[in-house]
């Protein structure tokens, strides 16, 4: 009784709807890693930035030039986005 219990649980699991749900719980899972990823890789960039400027005297928030050159950096990143088939 206790094999074929254990059985019919394998085989519930393994029916396409089973593993379907499964594989979704996992994308959903990787894509909140790759997000905490991405946070802390963005907090770290802004960690370092910060202490680049410091360490260089530069003050971003009063200086509207070093703004003006990250928006328009910002905007021609946007628009000229690669695309590896260009290179073929």
């Amino acid at each position: 009784m206790w094999a074929t219990t254990k059985v019919n649980r394998k085989l519930k699991q393994l029916t396409p709807e089973s593993l379907a749900a499964q594989a979704a719980d996992k994308a959903v899972e990787a894509g909140h890693r790759l997000k905490d990823f991405a946070l802390d890789v963005k907090a770290g960039m802004a960690q370092r930035e910060a202490e680049l400027g410091e360490a260089l005297g530069l003050d971003p928030q009063n200086d509207p030039a070093a703004l003006e050159h990250r928006r328009f950096a910002a905007l021609d990143h946007t628009k000229h986005s690669y695309n590896r088939n260009e290179d073929h």
